[in-house]
Parts: structure tokens; C-alpha cells; sequence
């Protein structure tokens, strides 16, 4: 079963709900983590992307879009926005407004929160979902850290 964590997050952009999904896929990926960013479209996708590259002058993630034909096959760090998860199954970084379809083909489910009304309805009925059907659930106040 899918384990789920919800990050909530002081800030109220979402500028600061895509840095910290930055941080989470980086530490995600060094720990060997085949990850999966989900947002709600192709533009969205593309400009998560770039801030990827460059959230940190001393980071590097390597990744791509998802089913980008110029990506490599052992890409570890995929963005996407489609109906298809592709061939990842391990963390998936939820930051679209829909909770996926497939994202029970994932070890871990990541949802972060930021104080803006449209994220916290959305998350909110996401909770609410997969509570309603028993995943195990934790989440993570860093607004007190």
C-alpha cells in the first residue's frame, strides 16, 4: 500500500510549495528514488523544469519530462502532467490539483501544502480521499521548524 505525506508548508505561494518539492526531489533521488513531479499541464511541467535546474547554485538534478524522447532511459527524476505515469514507482511529488489516478503504482505519495486557499480545498479533499480508504497517512508541520 501507497504510504502518504503531506508537508505543510508556512508559506503562501506557489513558488514556495515548487522550492520545497525542489528540495524533497533532490533528497529523493540521492537516496536512489526513481520520482515522479505531477502538475496540472505541459507549461506548468516546463516551468517546474527550469526552476529545477537552477532552485540551488549548488544543486543538480538531473531530469526530464515525462516520455520526453530525448531523455535518457535511466533518467531518475521525470515531470509530468499526463494521464500516464510512465515507469516510475517509487515517490510521486503531487503537485497537481487532481490526486492521479495511478498513484497507488507508487511506494510514496508527497503532497505539499502552502496557506493559499485553492492548494489547501485541494490537498484537503485529497487527505480526505485516501483517509477515507485506509492509507497510512502522516504529515509534517514545517511551520513550526
Amino acid at each position: 500500500m501507497t504510504d502518504v505525506g503531506f508537508y505543510i508548508l508556512a508559506g503562501q505561494q506557489q513558488q514556495d510549495q515548487w522550492q520545497f518539492a525542489c528540495r524533497l526531489t533532490e533528497k529523493a533521488s540521492r537516496q536512489g528514488n526513481q520520482v515522479l513531479i505531477q502538475l496540472d499541464s505541459e507549461q506548468q511541467a516546463k516551468a517546474f523544469s527550469e526552476l529545477l535546474w537552477c532552485y540551488r547554485d549548488d544543486a543538480f538534478v538531473p531530469h526530464a519530462l515525462l516520455n520526453d524522447p530525448q531523455a535518457p532511459a535511466n533518467c531518475q527524476v521525470s515531470i509530468g502532467w499526463q494521464a500516464d505515469a510512465g515507469h516510475q514507482h517509487d515517490v510521486l511529488i503531487n503537485l497537481s490539483h487532481q490526486l492521479p489516478d495511478f498513484f497507488s503504482r507508487f511506494h510514496r505519495l508527497v503532497e505539499v501544502v502552502v496557506q493559499q486557499d485553492d492548494v489547501l480545498n485541494y490537498t484537503r479533499k485529497h487527505y480526505k480521499y485516501l483517509q477515507d480508504r485506509g492509507y497510512p497517512i502522516t504529515h509534517t508541520d514545517m511551520r513550526m521548524r
